[in-house]
């Protein structure tokens, strides 16, 4: 078989598997600037619209996954790459593909190839890691030039031409989403205009405020905004340009995928760009900030430093005459909410909700202390605080009183609220209602819907998860082997949770074989998986010692543990599926390492070679012990497929 070649029944058979594995979705995870370059487009950074893109989701399709999860698609900066601090609305420009702007008939030719090959040729470094500062300066760069073209070509435009079909496009685009791209493209401008890259540092206390005025002042507000947007009006129809080149190549993703029966998961991240909590800072409690408290998975508790949605402004207050006297009405915060969500689910098949924990019982800390880290440590939930002396602030907002607390355990435990009444359970669940409300209005299900629950799981944000049939995330590299009921144990799983052996916060699966390796540690998971992989007890000790001598096939046999267990959903993140082992985030640190590290362009003879030596998943191998993870009875019933994916299994590692 060809190196990178998949045998023509790879994918019947694959597709029998997680059918009679009852896995409804297979999905792989990959944020934008980690996706592989064809030759003549790698500026230093991936993107999925990009021919190499395109490419790598083909491979992920043929491999047999149905579904992509990508990060948040929102715009970053140039000193802080985290997708998670992007914007909620503009897309992240850096996506862009330069060498489709090259195109004539597609985008008339906006960029000449040249200009596109010299920012390939002075990529810093020729590795394979994200060179975001310089893709940064030299895309938007080339996206100015872009834009240049785009004006001189559009005044001379041909009817029925691309350019003439462009800029029809484009106004329809800008009238569309005039509200977002104005606040966006204004925040851009004024960041120039006071020479402070920070809306907080900016001397001008009306720009600060721009779209947030106070009772009495709309009409100036309203004024000095006109003022902006008619004196900056070509740098916002500029804004406008770049965000219509990124969202039109985004809907030719979606056509893509589509086509291929892939489903698009967005990342509704639960943080706030600069440019958003300034736009839409009128809808925050001021004096509190998000974050999250010392956990299992953070003992020390993370400051995030995101903004808090003001429960006061959840509804508007109910109207006193008419046919809704009395109701309850959504306020700005849930029309904000719904705004967000529906333009998300009008770009994606589903979407991950990022720490739901900050939609339903958010942890706070107060704003402005000197000591942050101390701060969130010394935080408290939001709605289930009703008389704590450090924070009687809070108390305006409980939605329980002290006798439904548990005062024996800390504040942030999840059992810290002990009890709650279905109308209580409604009250925390205001903006999660937002949510399913539009994924029902788009014809999503609720099952399209995936909730990041890891190591907390709050008694409120269980009830709500609950009412909804909504599962949580199940980790397995971090599950604890001596405590039967750890969370992320596979044999906890649900049907409704989704399930991996790690994500993009975690170390990959293959650097941690080789810590437990050198921990002594590989004959307790060894043992574990033969427990759960080989329910005989003839032959269970053969098959641990097998797993211990052969490190490979205790990956593999990780990767079997997801498919055997009772969740419908598996999940993997692309550097355990490629058996790389460099760490792509390091939570609660800085560093140009974090969110840098790619798919090597040469993805497909690398994955047949990390094949050849057990050293990247072998989807048929895990596929073929998950099944034979069933019994006697399931082995005899599946005998034909296990043996179809056996030898496939061995063909791969053959090459």
């Amino acid at each position: 078989m060809p190196r990178g070649i998949l045998p023509e029944d790879y994918r019947r058979h694959v597709t029998a598997a997680l059918a009679a594995l009852n896995v409804r979705n297979l999905v792989l995870s990959i944020h934008d600037p980690c996706f592989p370059s064809a030759p003549g487009e790698d500026i230093g950074r991936g993107s999925p619209y990009s021919e190499g893109g395109m490419r790598f989701l083909e491979f992920a399709r043929e491999l047999g996954f149905n579904g992509i999860q990508l990060g948040p698609q929102g715009q970053t900066s140039e000193d802080n790459a985290s997708p998670y601090d992007g914007t909620l609305f503009s897309r992240n420009v850096l996506n862009v593909t330069l060498a489709s702007l090259t195109h004539e008939e597609s985008w008339g030719g906006l960029l000449r190839p040249e200009r596109v090959q010299s920012i390939v040729t002075a990529r810093p470094g020729k590795d394979a890691r994200v060179k975001h500062r310089y893709v940064f300066r030299a895309q938007n760069e080339a996206l100015e030039a872009a834009w240049e073209s785009f004006r001189h070509k559009r005044a001379q435009a041909v009817p029925g031409g691309a350019i003439a079909w462009l800029s029809e496009h484009f106004e329809k685009f800008r009238r569309e989403h005039h509200e977002w791209l104005e606040r966006d493209a204004l925040y851009d401008v004024l960041c120039v205009e006071h020479g402070r890259p920070y809306w907080k540092e900016w001397p001008s206390e009306w720009d600060r405020r721009l779209w947030s005025p106070r009772p009495g002042e709309e009409t100036a507000f309203a004024n000095r905004r006109k003022v902006l947007l008619t004196k900056y009006a070509e740098q916002v129809e500029a804004y406008a340009f770049r965000q219509f080149l990124v969202h039109s190549q985004h809907a030719a993703l979606r056509e893509r995928t589509a086509a291929w029966g892939l489903k698009l998961f967005g990342d509704l991240q639960i943080g706030y760009s600069p440019r958003d909590a300034w736009a839409y800072q009128g809808l925050f409690v001021g004096s509190y900030l998000m974050g999250a408290p010392p956990s299992r998975t953070n003992p020390e508790g993370q400051p995030w430093n995101y903004p808090v949605l003001d429960p006061g402004q959840y509804h508007a207050p109910p109207a006193a005459t008419g046919p809704y006297a009395g109701v309850r009405q959504p306020g700005p915060v849930l029309w904000f909410m719904g705004a967000r969500v529906n333009k998300m689910l009008s770009e994606y098949d589903g979407l991950r909700i990022d720490h739901p924990h900050g939609l339903v019982c958010p942890w706070v800390y107060r704003a402005g202390e000197l000591n942050a880290l101390s701060a969130v440590q010394n935080g408290a939930r939001l709605f289930s605080s009703p008389d704590l002396p450090d924070h009687p602030v809070l108390a305006r907002w409980a939605i329980v009183p002290p006798a439904q607390l548990d005062r024996s355990v800390p504040r942030y435990a999840d059992g810290w609220v002990r009890e709650l009444n279905p109308v209580q359970v409604r009250r925390y669940s205001a903006l999660f209602d937002a949510i399913i409300a539009a994924a029902q209005a788009h014809g999503r299900k609720v099952t399209d819907l995936l909730c990041e629950v890891l190591s907390t799981l709050p008694y409120p944000l269980q009830r709500v998860m609950e009412q909804y049939g909504l599962g949580r995330f199940r980790v397995t590299q971090k599950a604890d082997l001596t405590n039967p009921r750890d969370v992320y144990r596979s044999e906890n799983a649900a049907p409704q949770d989704w399930i991996m052996v790690g994500n993009h916060d975690t170390k990959p699966i293959w650097a941690l074989a080789e810590r437990w390796q050198l921990a002594g540690e590989t004959k307790a998971q060894a043992d574990y998986l033969a427990w759960r992989l080989h329910p005989e007890e003839e032959g269970r000790e053969d098959f641990a010692k097998r797993l211990v001598e052969e490190p490979g096939l205790l990956v593999q046999a990780k990767f079997a543990d997801l498919f055997a267990s009772r969740a419908e959903n598996v999940m993997v993140f692309f550097a355990d599926l490629l058996g790389m082992k460099e760490t792509y985030n390091a939570p609660g640190t800085v560093s140009e390492e974090n969110w840098s590290l790619r798919v090597p362009n040469d993805y497909r003879n690398g994955y047949a070679e990390k094949l050849g030596s057990n050293g990247a998943l072998n989807l048929p191998r895990a596929l073929a012990l998950a099944l034979r993870a069933g019994g006697a009875e399931a082995r005899a019933r599946h005998q034909q497929l296990i043996s179809a994916l056996e030898r496939l299994a061995e063909q791969l590692q053959r090459g």
